[in-house]
């Protein structure tokens, strides 16, 4: 992508690597190096990354949900990539290696790295956000190093301070982590950490009016602003504002204004000399940002490929098939070469029980690659999990699979 050394890039990859390096050169498995020479001399006795765990153990593991409250099918992920993705932990084992670092900072032997790379692992790379395996956050000279994390079902992170004691590690069993930051903030409120708690801004809900759901549906469809996209439709029985992956709940405090305690924008829907709705204003705090229009006609658009996805997928969950489609279609229209728009428009076309349009295209495909290392078929297989588990019906989707001869994914067999 660029030559090393120029500037930050997360890098799971690069992780997989050193893991590569690791095993060939001192010829061990990579869970059985890693606790005898890591996690043992940290006192991380309850961690592991061997996968999947062990037997014995397996019942030690907490199940993950999604955002939406889907358990993830047999409890959790395996995943491969041991050191990227691998380690099974628990928030008391953490904090023994928070404190390892913290100690080393000051100066201390740490258990497991020498001084040379304990200030590479603790010591911001051309004062950007990250070292060598660790984010920062300067709060006004109080400096504190940090990581989070999620898997699919799972998500968490660590904060400790660089100059005290000072220090949290929060998991969650939820794909939903914004309850992380909460209890992040009440942590260094409760402990008194210095320059990082922030008085939450919350708005005043007491002049919010009920708008009944006749003047609401003229609001539901798609928005662009910015170049991004927000959606409003009805979800869980109440009209809900979806943008950045979030459902967040719409206060109205007039028929045609609303906000959200998610988002810093005041909304205001707009409407033209025929009372058609056709976007919305955005205000933070008394300052006007560039309105948010509402699509009328897909088939105009001109976006980003990743967008018609997003966009489809979205409307495909609301069971709204006939609006998925015709975004799905201007993105095959437009990136023909992205199969991935290809399989959803099929989902598309299966949930909507056109079995037909559907069959012809998972045929015409089956044996092509999505991507790189990601095969038609895997992701049918990946999809068909992933349908389980959000509670879709499956039934003619398992009618695919025996048509076209595909196998079942691992997770779904006995």
């Amino acid at each position: 992508m660029f030559e090393p050394g120029l500037k930050y890039e997360y890098s799971g990859g690069g992780i997989t690597i050193s893991q590569l390096l690791l095993t060939d050169v001192t010829g061990q498995l990579y869970d059985v190096w890693m606790y005898e020479n890591v996690l043992k001399p940290l006192g991380m006795l309850n961690s592991t990354y061997a996968q999947p765990p062990a037997k014995d153990e397996r019942y030690l593991c907490a199940s993950g949900y999604y955002a939406d409250g889907a358990r993830v099918l047999n409890k959790y992920r395996i995943y491969p990539e041991q050191a990227a993705a691998g380690l099974w932990t628990t928030p008391s084992d953490l904090c023994n290696y928070i404190i390892d670092m913290q100690l080393a900072n000051q100066g201390k032997p740490s258990k497991v790295l020498s001084p040379e790379m304990v200030k590479l692992h603790l010591t911001p790379y051309n004062n950007g956000p990250a070292a060598m395996g660790t984010f920062f956050d300067d709060r006004n000279g109080a400096k504190y190093f940090l990581h989070d994390a999620s898997n699919d079902g799972f998500c968490g992170l660590y904060v400790a301070s660089l100059d005290s004691g000072d220090g949290v590690v929060i998991f969650l069993n939820s794909g939903d982590a914004r309850l992380l930051l909460d209890v992040l903030n009440s942590v260094a409120k409760a402990y008194n950490w210095k320059n990082y708690y922030i008085e939450p801004q919350k708005r005043k809900t007491d002049k919010v009016v009920i708008v009944p759901n006749s003047i609401l549906k003229n609001y539901e469809g798609i928005y662009l602003y910015d170049q991004l996209w927000a959606g409003v439709e009805k979800k869980d029985n109440e009209y809900q504002f979806y943008s950045a992956n979030t459902y967040a709940k719409m206060y109205f405090t007039k028929p045609t204004s609303f906000f959200n305690e998610e988002f810093q924008a005041v909304k205001e829907f707009l409407k033209d000399e025929k009372g058609k709705v056709t976007g919305y204003t955005r205000t933070v705090d008394g300052k006007a940002y560039p309105n948010a229009t509402k699509i009328t006609n897909p088939d105009t658009l001109m976006l980003e490929n990743s967008m018609f996805a997003d966009i489809g997928w979205y409307l495909m969950e609301q069971g709204k098939y006939t609006e998925a489609r015709a975004y799905y279609k201007r993105g095959v229209q437009l990136y023909p070469a992205d199969l991935s728009l290809l399989m959803n428009m099929a989902h598309v076309y299966l949930f909507s029980k056109d079995y037909n349009n559907a069959i012809a295209i998972y045929k015409a495909h089956l044996k092509d690659n999505i991507s790189p290392g990601n095969s038609w078929e895997n992701q049918m297989q990946n999809d068909l999990v992933y349908f389980k588990e959000h509670r879709y019906n499956v039934q003619l989707l398992e009618k695919v699979f025996s048509e076209l001869n595909i196998k079942r994914p691992m997770e779904l067999l006995d």
